[in-house]
């Protein structure tokens, strides 16, 4: 899929490959979401996705000008307590420098396509941001708790079949 700003096509794609832009998308997943001592998570995590491209755990980068300017990934589950639910969408970064061009939203429009396309009619999320996935259609289902037993706020859409806000 590509979308464009400021004249400059940009793509998003999904991670099916260990190529040259996947050893770049493993190191900035794990320096925005990780630890410190934990890009083996990230890697081992990613490299295993490949073997099943159609199914869950999928990785996504947006690429500008051979740059990654963003990323996502649909999980089985987010580290956290609702084991009932999935699937989940993870890791959702936008480059600074790309902020304010709606790559944010077009991404999670991008990962509601990917989640029907593997048979779901929903796909859920947790954050602490308030307000920001609302306007895109998301709706609030409660909390869940993560592995130091803190509570974070579950959000929840529908696919596109479904009626899905896609902003």
């Amino acid at each position: 899929m590509r979308y464009a700003k400021d004249g400059q096509p940009l793509r998003v794609q999904q991670l099916v490959r260990n190529d040259r832009l996947f050893g770049r998308a493993v190191d900035l997943f794990w320096k925005t979401w990780g630890e410190e001592g934990g890009r083996l998570f990230y890697e081992d995590a990613m490299t295993h996705a490949l073997t099943d491209v159609e199914g869950t755990p999928s990785f996504y980068i947006a690429v500008k000008d051979d740059v990654i300017v963003g990323t996502y990934a649909l999980l089985r589950n987010d580290l956290n307590s609702r084991q009932d639910l999935q699937p989940w969408l993870a890791c959702l970064y936008v480059d600074p420098e790309m902020r304010g061009g709606a790559l944010g939203a077009k991404l999670l429009g991008h990962a509601l396509v990917e989640t029907e396309k593997r048979g779901y009619r929903s796909l859920h999320l947790t954050s602490d941001l308030h307000g920001y996935y609302e306007k895109y259609g998301w709706k609030n289902i409660g909390v869940a708790y993560n592995t130091s037993g803190e509570s974070i706020p579950i959000f929840h859409n529908y696919t596109r079949k479904e009626g899905a806000d896609q902003s």
